[in-house]
């Protein structure tokens, strides 16, 4: 079957030279984006009823934009000034360029990882007088605590916003070629949206192993899969199972 629609089912990238516009070009396939789940902050109420206290904090763990909004919002609304001493260890180079919407970036100390939080665990654990708070959404990685844990410094993780899953009712009598999922939340949402969601030749691409367990679990056929050493983006991925189908 040829492959002409697709359903990314995440925002539109908001810069002109996203490699999904590029393949949109070479391709000549059709790409929709629409976000599965969205973010929505949790009450100043809620943080302090976790029993935090961001005054008693010498350094932030940001592990996403989002992070970065609710946890300078949830200071914001509890009037608490972020110190100019306060050290920052972001997950990502985009996690610290972002940061710069709220300090001055070369006055604050600001520490940043390659991409995984293992590899960002390594920069924190050369900091153990610090006292670490973690913002996050409910959906945070199992695997995070644990390595925390192992690293032997103080510090605590608080939920400032949780994942929901997005009304998509709109897209009920709407089809694609290829639906492009990204975390087990999307493949959540697809299946609160649409209980009698079938696959039929609907093609699934997935990106990481705990998004394809996810989709198997609800007994969907992973037809795209990447990371792979052969495609290690999703958009290298997408691009070789169309090449091969659409010269059919």
């Amino acid at each position: 079957m040829k492959v002409k629609t697709i359903l990314v089912s995440q925002p539109k990238p908001k810069v002109e030279n996203s490699p999904y516009f590029d393949l949109i070009d070479r391709q000549k396939v059709k790409i929709d984006f629409r976000s599965f789940i969205h973010v929505e902050g949790v009450s100043s109420k809620d943080v302090r009823a976790q029993k935090v206290d961001l005054s008693k904090f010498t350094a932030i763990i940001l592990t996403s934009r989002n992070a970065v909004d609710h946890y300078f919002r949830i200071a914001e609304e509890l009037r608490f000034k972020v110190p100019d001493s306060m050290k920052y260890f972001c997950l990502s180079e985009a996690v610290a360029y972002y940061l710069q919407k709220y300090v001055v970036y070369r006055k604050r100390k600001i520490y940043v990882g390659k991409r995984t939080f293992s590899e960002l665990t390594s920069i924190i654990k050369k900091y153990k007088t610090e006292s670490f708070l973690l913002p996050s959404s409910d959906k945070l990685k199992a695997d995070v605590p644990l390595m925390m844990n192992d690293l032997g410094v103080s510090w605590k993780e608080a939920t400032f916003y949780n994942t929901v899953v997005s009304d998509l009712s709109d897209l009920r009598d709407v089809y694609y070629d290829i639906l492009v999922f990204f975390s087990p939340s999307g493949i959540k949402s697809l299946f609160e949206n649409f209980p009698n969601f079938e696959q039929n030749d609907t093609l699934i691409a997935v990106f990481g192993n705990t998004t394809v367990k996810a989709a198997t679990e609800q007994g969907l056929r992973v037809d795209i899969q990447a990371p792979t050493p052969e495609t290690p983006s999703m958009i290298m991925a997408l691009e070789k199972y169309i090449k091969a189908a659409n010269k059919k």
